[in-house]
């Protein structure tokens, strides 16, 4: 059985592949999150994922007949990439824009192959309506936390969801790794999750 390395600190991606069943170890990377500039939103976010997965293959034994998972996830509004705000202020600035309008949130997937270093990359988007929202709404939701940490300031699996009209495409896209594409990239490194 192949050892699973998680290669994300984010507690969605930990819980959704405990939904489904998966026993994986949690090994974080400190690789600089800095967008290149002149990628698409799929481009940025594939390789942004790669540049983590390989980062902490490298730090797995290579003995270990393992695949080490790594994703990245960006919500993007009329060709701007909204990423993680870094305060209230940017929360509330960038919800601002996103209420009453739709936008896609782009989630790249790597893998890597502990034992023979292949590299397999894919990603999943998303289009996501947001309702009109009140200012006083935001800021409340701001109160919350729950933004703060999320790319595009809103974590469709907590309160956010009260703003979601509807989703075109995956929801664990949104919530931050796709399984039905992680599954299949699964199978093509000889892993299945049933």
């Amino acid at each position: 059985m192949k050892k699973l390395v998680l290669a994300s600190s984010s507690p969605r991606r930990a819980e959704l592949l405990r939904q489904i069943g998966l026993n994986f170890e949690i090994i974080t990377s400190d690789v600089d999150e800095t967008l290149l500039p002149g990628l698409s939103p799929p481009e940025q976010v594939e390789y942004l994922a790669r540049k983590k997965a390989e980062a902490v293959a490298r730090e797995v034994n290579s003995g270990i007949d393992g695949i080490v998972i790594a994703a990245d996830t960006i919500v993007v509004w009329q060709e701007q990439i909204l990423g993680k705000p870094l305060d209230g202020e940017e929360a509330f600035a960038i919800l601002s824009r996103l209420q009453g309008s739709a936008h896609d949130v782009f989630t790249g997937i790597a893998l890597v192959d502990t034992h023979t270093g292949g590299v397999l990359t894919g990603h999943e988007q998303t289009r996501v309506f947001l309702r009109a929202i009140e200012e006083d709404e935001i800021r409340r939701y701001i109160d919350s936390g729950e933004p703060l940490d999320k790319a595009g300031a809103y974590g469709v699996q907590g309160l956010a969801a009260i703003f979601i009209e509807r989703l075109e495409g995956c929801y664990t896209n949104v919530v931050g790794l796709p399984l039905a594409r992680l599954s299949l990239m699964f199978k093509k490194f000889g892993f299945n999750v049933l």
